[in-house]
């Protein structure tokens, strides 16, 4: 089940996008939210979401960015993009697109 491990490609992408932004604005501050489907627990998609943005703030902070520019917050699967909740039958391709880390830039 979940992985918290950032691929390759997630890497790329957070290089690309956050990683400049922090690096062009040294004053902005970035929360990191990620977000689990409903499949599992409550508890383990909580745990499961808080560890992957742990995992993308120490990422930054290997690439240089100060640890208090970061904020970490898992959400669980509190905010899910549809209506695949608990109980709910839902294909896996629905259910991945509540699978996301949103970056918000304060």
């Amino acid at each position: 089940m979940g992985s918290a491990a950032l691929t390759a490609d997630a890497k790329k992408i957070i290089d690309k996008h956050v990683l400049h932004l922090l690096q062009k604005d040294q004053t902005s501050i970035i929360e990191i939210g990620s977000h689990t489907d409903a499949q599992g627990s409550d508890h383990f998609n909580l745990t499961l979401s808080e560890n992957r943005a742990k995992n993308v703030v120490e990422y930054l902070i290997s690439k240089g960015v100060d640890k208090s520019r970061l904020i970490a917050v898992g959400y669980g699967e509190t905010k899910l993009l549809n209506d695949c909740s608990n109980g709910v039958d839902c294909s896996n391709n629905e259910h991945l697109k509540n699978r996301r880390t949103e970056f918000k830039v304060y």
